[in-house]
Formats: structure tokens, C-alpha cells, sequence
């Protein structure tokens, strides 16, 4: 396997996503424990509107930073990817500034008159300083993965992480006796703490890289350079249409809100029933179902400056072979991940939040059928957005978005759906999309993908897989009790579902190029007959 591609990159970030997601269950599950469903909820209301203004200054410029500094190193310009880093740096710092003043001033008008969740405004208050550190180790991020190194991104992943655990969950426990507001502040003030170590990291990172960098500066004459007003025309025509698609989701997500909230309480709901409800939809069992999408995410990231380098080199054999892993790797990570989730929903949540086992399983049942499209739609976005559309994933999340509005708004308001209606919206939004994405895909390279690789034999290891994960638990349920039922089910369910995808052949011998020592592991297959 070849030092820089996105197979290595994704790996890398996988790994970080995965051990991102282990430090982030010791915030949410006792933070769940501490603050309970409402104290989700204030929380949970608080973060689309943290999410929708980052979107802005950090959601779409990481990709266009990444696909411009790789486009500039495929010819050989190395000093004009550096610089477009240090233009998108000072730009970011900019839109920083003005969203930190814009929520922090503006947090009690929004709780008040827009959210109509007063109880929320500290943990509105409480996002604002990480709009400004957020936004500044984004382009570092955005800088090292168009060198197609993604390890930085990896590393700071984590250290943001520990900060926004060690402090959000440290604060949430001080404050509780405050009320449950209180706590739920502390906790959205984590966010600032964990922004501030990941940007610390970046720049040790990049200081320590720095000489390496600049050695490999071309004769300033031998490229002539790039204007500050040329390079943001650059950034903008491709951060524009992702900062759109980024914003078009926790815009819902705040609208959502609304809707929930006031459909539940239009149907016999009280305000605090109603946010209970939403803080399982939102706080829990969403969660889970974003646990899968790391992988994808990592995949999402990493394919982009690839598929980019591709596209200037005209090289479409390349484009259309790393679309396939791309896609192939990210369903055989989805299609279980669904799965487990749909046959285990309410063992899941009695494990994890004891409080509220029954109705917070239900949820996740409903929602479990997001996983895989959330999955997918994360990959697809990430080839097209190297193929240089990204205005084609924007269009049809647009799309899936305002079909999720129709349906929440119609379901939730169904008393014996309630907030199970709008895990079917969000349902229906990210299926959408993803096929949406896959049409234009195909239309776009005119790739292939055969039925039987890529549809019949994973549905056919996963079903296989669900089936034994349920008898499984049925059986040991009764002698362990539930939380070693759990984890024991998962644990055979993972180990059958590895087998199948041998003995279906599903799993070929390049796939084990993914994974460290993979030569080995395949020859070790290959010598038991379990590799085809």
C-alpha cells in the first residue's frame, strides 16, 4: 500500500474517531447519569445553534483548504499551498470573532424568542468561546490533510476531546447542585476547553513541521504568486456550497427544536415531559447512532485531496478504483453497525442509561435505521466534493432536509409516535441524500458497482450476523443478565460477522491492505482457506 493513500489516511483517522468516541462515552454516559434526559435537552438545544454558526467559519473551509493545497502540490507548488493556509488562517480568525460576538450577545434573544427554551441560555452562553479557538484548528487541519498527512488532525482529534471531557463533565458535576441549567452549561462549556488543547496541539505540530515545510519551497519566480483576493475567490467557490450542505442540517436541527417540542406539548405532553423526549432522541440515542459514522467520516476526509490529485492528472481509472473502496469500505462498516443497533436498541440503552432503558430503546430502534444511511451519505459527499461538486451533496441534503421537516412535523404530532416520529424524519432526510448522492455518482464517472460484491453478499453477512446476535442474547439474557448479555452479544456478532464475510467471499485479500500487518493476516487466512 502506498504511503499516501486515503486507505492509510482513513485508517489513521479512524483509530482517532474510534478512541474519540470511547473518551466521549465517559462524557455522555455519566453526563446522561448526572443530568438526566432534561438536562440533555437544555444541552442538546444548545449545540444546533453552536453547530449552525461553525458551520460557517469551520465546516466547509477544511475541505477547500485540503483540495486546494493538494491540487497546488500535484503540480508542484508547494509555496502556493502554504499560502493559501495562511490566507484561509487569517480568514477563519476573522469569522471567529464575529460568531463569538454574535452568540454570546445574541444567546438570551435566541433562547427567548426563537428557541423558546429560556432554561437553555447558559448552555448557550457557554458555546461561545470555542467559536473562536474552533475555527483556527480547523486550518491547521485543513493545511495537513492536503499534504495527506493525517495525523495531526488525528492527534488534535483526540487532545480536543480529553479537554472537552475532563473539563465539561468536571464543570457539569460542580454545578449540578446549581440546578440541572447549570450543569448542562458546564458540560457546553467543555467545548471551548477541548478547542483550546486541539488548537494547542496543532501548533506544536506544525512548529515542529515547520522547517521540513518551508525546505521544500520552490524559487519564489518559478510560480507566480497567488493573490490574497484570488486565493478566497478559490476557497469560497468551494467552501460556499459545503458550508451550505454543513448549515442546512443543525438549521433543521434548531427548527426541529421548535417542532418537537411543540407538537409533543400539542399532544398532552408537558414542556418538561416534552424535553425529556427530545433529550433521548437527541442526547442518547443520537449519540449512538454517530458512533459508526466515524469510520466513514475518517474515509469521508481522507478521499477528498485524493480524488482531487486524481482529477488534475485526468487520471479517471484512479478515480473511479478509489470511489469503490471508498464506498465498499464504508457499507461494510454500515450494514452491521444498522443492524446491531435495530436487534439490541433497548439492551443498549438499559446498559447505558438505566434511567431510561424502555422508551430510550424504542427511540433508537426507529433511529437505528439511520446509521447506514448517515454512513453513506458521509463517503459520497466526500468523492464528490474531490470530484470539485460539492454543490451536488449540498442540493440533495437540501432536499432530505426539507422532506425530514414535513415528516417530523406530520409523525411527531401522532400520540403514540411522539418523538419516535422524528427519528423517522431524520430517517428519511439521510436515506434521501444517499441515494440522491449515489445517482450523481454514477452519473458523474460513470462507475460501476457489482450487485453481488457490493449488495447481496454484505446483506447477506450482516442478516446472518443480526440473526445469531439475537439468539445470543435470548440465551445468555437469562443466565448473565443484561449488561453481560450485551456485551457478549456483541462480541459474537462482530466475531460472525468477520466469519461471513470470509466465507462469502465478501472480504477479499486487498481489503487487508487496510489494516497494519494486513499481508500477514491475509496469509494466515489464506493457509486456514478462510480467504478467497
Amino acid at each position: 500500500m502506498k504511503k499516501d493513500t486515503f486507505l492509510k489516511g482513513a485508517f489513521i483517522l479512524g483509530l482517532a474517531g474510534i478512541l474519540v468516541k470511547i473518551v466521549g462515552a465517559f462524557f455522555r454516559i455519566p453526563l446522561g447519569n448526572i443530568i438526566g434526559s432534561e438536562g440533555f435537552g437544555y444541552y442538546q438545544v444548545a449545540y444546533p445553534i453552536y453547530t449552525f454558526l461553525l458551520s460557517f467559519s469551520a465546516a466547509g473551509f477544511p475541505t477547500a483548504i485540503s483540495k486546494l493545497v493538494s491540487e497546488h502540490r500535484a503540480r508542484g507548488d508547494i509555496r502556493g499551498g502554504h499560502r493559501v493556509f495562511q490566507v484561509s488562517f487569517r480568514i477563519l480568525a476573522a469569522m471567529g470573532i464575529v460568531s463569538f460576538l454574535f452568540l454570546g450577545l445574541g444567546a438570551k434573544f435566541l433562547v427567548n424568542n426563537f428557541i423558546k427554551s429560556p432554561s437553555a441560555y447558559y448552555s448557550v452562553l457557554a458555546l461561545a468561546p470555542a467559536l473562536l479557538v474552533v475555527p483556527l484548528m480547523a486550518a491547521y487541519r485543513g493545511y495537513f490533510q492536503g499534504l495527506k498527512n493525517m495525523v495531526p488532525t488525528a492527534v488534535s482529534q483526540v487532545t480536543e476531546q480529553i479537554g472537552r471531557v475532563a473539563l465539561g463533565l468536571g464543570l457539569a458535576v460542580i454545578l449540578m447542585p446549581k440546578g440541572t441549567e447549570f450543569a448542562a452549561a458546564g458540560a457546553s462549556f467543555g467545548a471551548a476547553a477541548g478547542g483550546i488543547a486541539g488548537l494547542l496541539t496543532m501548533l506544536v505540530i506544525y512548529f515542529r513541521k515547520k522547517k521540513s515545510i518551508v525546505s521544500d519551497f520552490q524559487p519564489i519566480e518559478q510560480y507566480e504568486e497567488e493573490s490574497v483576493g484570488q486565493i478566497t475567490r478559490d476557497l469560497l467557490r468551494i467552501a460556499l456550497p459545503i458550508i451550505i450542505g454543513t448549515a442546512v442540517l443543525p438549521l433543521i436541527n434548531m427548527i426541529d427544536s421548535m417542532v418537537v417540542l411543540r407538537r409533543l406539548q400539542g399532544i398532552g405532553f408537558s414542556y418538561k415531559e416534552a424535553n425529556v423526549l427530545f433529550g433521548q432522541l437527541t442526547g442518547m440515542a443520537v449519540t449512538l447512532i454517530q458512533l459508526p459514522p466515524v469510520i466513514t467520516a475518517a474515509v469521508s476526509m481522507s478521499i477528498v485531496p485524493v480524488i482531487a490529485e486524481s482529477m488534475v492528472k485526468k487520471d479517471l481509472v484512479a478515480v473511479q478504483k478509489d470511489s469503490k473502496s471508498a464506498v465498499r469500505v464504508s457499507m461494510l462498516l454500515a450494514l452491521p453497525s444498522f443492524v446491531g443497533l435495530a436487534v439490541l436498541s433497548t439492551p443498549i440503552m438499559t446498559l447505558l442509561f438505566p434511567r431510561e432503558s424502555t422508551s430510550a430503546g424504542q427511540v433508537l430502534l426507529f433511529l437505528s435505521f439511520a446509521t447506514f444511511s448517515l454512513c453513506m451519505v458521509q463517503t459520497l459527499t466526500g468523492i464528490l466534493q474531490g470530484l470539485g461538486k460539492p454543490e451536488i451533496p449540498v442540493r440533495n441534503l437540501l432536499i432530505g432536509a426539507l422532506l425530514k421537516l414535513v415528516v417530523t412535523y406530520t409523525l411527531a404530532g401522532i400520540p403514540w409516535l411522539n418523538v419516535r416520529g422524528a427519528a423517522l424524519g431524520t430517517v428519511t432526510a439521510y436515506t434521501v441524500a444517499t441515494a440522491l448522492n449515489f445517482i450523481s455518482l454514477k452519473k458523474q464517472i460513470k462507475v460501476k458497482f457489482e450487485l453481488m460484491q457490493f449488495v447481496v453478499k454484505p446483506i447477506i453477512s450482516a442478516a446472518t450476523m443480526g440473526i445469531v446476535v439475537f439468539l445470543s442474547y435470548k440465551l445468555i439474557y437469562p443466565i448473565l443478565g443484561n449488561s453481560l448479555a450485551t456485551i457478549a452479544s456483541v462480541v459474537v456478532g462482530g466475531t460472525i460477522y468477520g466469519i461471513m464475510l470470509l466465507v462469502t467471499g465478501t472480504m477479499v485479500e486487498e481489503d487487508f491492505e487496510l489494516l497494519p500487518k494486513g499481508d500477514k493476516i491475509a496469509q494466515i487466512l489464506r493457509k486456514a482457506k478462510l480467504l478467497k
